[in-house]
């Protein structure tokens, strides 16, 4: 699932400009959302936002026991990366309930988010 794939210029430029990603993480700070894939069998997704106020908006009905948690880009790029992609499991970019969301491989992403931190 390495396939080559162009990340949204807006979900990179506010990802470069705040220099992190957003998840949902559960109250007791032990889980993170993570749903089944809607372009792939058999495949976990993460949703991760550009920004606060749009992962908070998702902190509603079945995630009201969610909480937007920041997570730097450093630690996304150094840790969260590697471990995504042993699980199997994508990423969800700017993920919107009930519309098409970007699903893409975890090392994709870094990728391309490589190129920005460095900038």
């Amino acid at each position: 699932m390495t396939e080559q794939v162009q990340i949204p210029e807006q979900f990179v430029a506010s990802v470069k400009q705040n220099q992190c990603v957003w998840g949902l993480q559960d109250q007791d700070g032990e889980g993170w959302v993570v749903c089944d894939s809607s372009e792939f069998e058999n495949t976990d997704v993460m949703p991760i936002w550009s920004n606060q106020a749009l992962a908070l908006s998702h902190c509603t009905e079945e995630w009201q026991g969610y909480q937007a948690v920041e997570i730097a880009l450093e630690d996304f790029l150094e840790y969260w990366v590697e471990d995504l992609n042993e699980d199997g499991v994508l990423v969800g970019l700017d993920w919107q309930e009930e519309q098409p969301c970007l699903e893409v491989d975890p090392i994709v992403l870094a990728k391309q988010l490589v190129d920005i931190e460095t900038l």
